[in-house]
């Protein structure tokens, strides 16, 4: 385990980042690193709505899930947990304000052609569902890549880099972080 300058130090970092990017993976990793939970938000609309991501998708729309995965983000951001959001929470301006508001948002950035590979074929993932998966991707980067810029305060390019290099990379950052802001 990693030791941060102490315990109090109130560092509950969120991953950010499309789909594929290992939210969840690195997450998870850090989580325990760092001695606190892990939140997985889609994990956590499906647990709370008792039904999969697609299964939203097909009975409300894209617009119904924003509006649950809006209220889940505003019931767990701000924890004392490692959040993961969904790829696309960043697309509401009030999500948007909350990240902001609780640093550190880390962007987890990986190529679209390597994220393609990851998730081609994934029937868990409604927004690539029947689809070119690059072009998708692609896409959803032209409008998503902004927003990822303005909430990010620090983007892991992970290019080639396993799950633990990046984890290292994560936690290196961290520690950067929370020297600048130990009298915050």
């Amino acid at each position: 385990m990693v030791k941060l300058i102490d315990k109090q130090s109130h560092i509950y970092p969120i991953l950010i980042g499309l789909m594929g990017s290992g939210k969840t993976s690195i997450g998870k990793l850090l989580s325990k690193e760092l001695g606190v939970p892990f939140v997985d938000l889609d994990h956590y609309i499906v647990d709370k709505a008792g039904k999969t991501i697609p299964e939203i998708f097909a009975e409300q729309g894209e617009e119904g899930f924003r509006e649950i995965e809006r209220e889940a983000l505003r019931e767990v951001i701000g924890k004392p947990v490692v959040l993961s959001t969904g790829g696309g929470a960043v697309m509401r301006e009030e999500n948007r304000v909350l990240l902001e508001a609780h640093a550190p948002v880390i962007w987890l950035k990986s190529s679209l052609e390597f994220l393609a590979g990851r998730i081609d074929g994934d029937p868990n993932r409604p927004m690539i569902a029947g689809r070119d998966t690059l072009k998708t991707l692609q896409e959803l980067a032209e409008i998503r890549y902004p927003y990822y810029t303005q909430c990010a305060d620090y983007i892991l390019h992970r290019g080639k880099m396993n799950k633990a290099a990046s984890l290292q990379a994560v936690l290196e950052y961290l520690r950067q972080w929370q020297h600048e802001h130990a009298y915050d």
